[in-house]
């Protein structure tokens, strides 16, 4: 998880793009901030999804099949 200072500083850098006073370096800076926060969420995502299982109605396993593969994958 990315920390409170990352993200306040994210929508700092947001907030003065939209005024137009960003630097060059603070446009690396956000640049930078915006790959680390999708990276950190993508693999939050993934995580949650390899660890759900899907059950039907009479309770059966009906989780796709390349869920279980990547879990499979990861176990190993």
């Amino acid at each position: 998880m990315l920390s409170k200072e990352k993200i306040a500083r994210i929508n700092e850098l947001s907030k003065k793009k939209k005024q137009g006073t960003l630097t060059e370096a603070e446009a690396k800076e956000q640049t930078a901030l915006r790959k680390e926060y999708l990276d950190t969420f993508r693999n939050s995502f993934r995580d949650t999804i390899t660890n759900v299982q899907v059950l039907d109605e009479n309770g059966n396993d009906v989780t796709p099949e390349k869920v279980k593969q990547v879990k499979r994958n990861r176990l190993n």
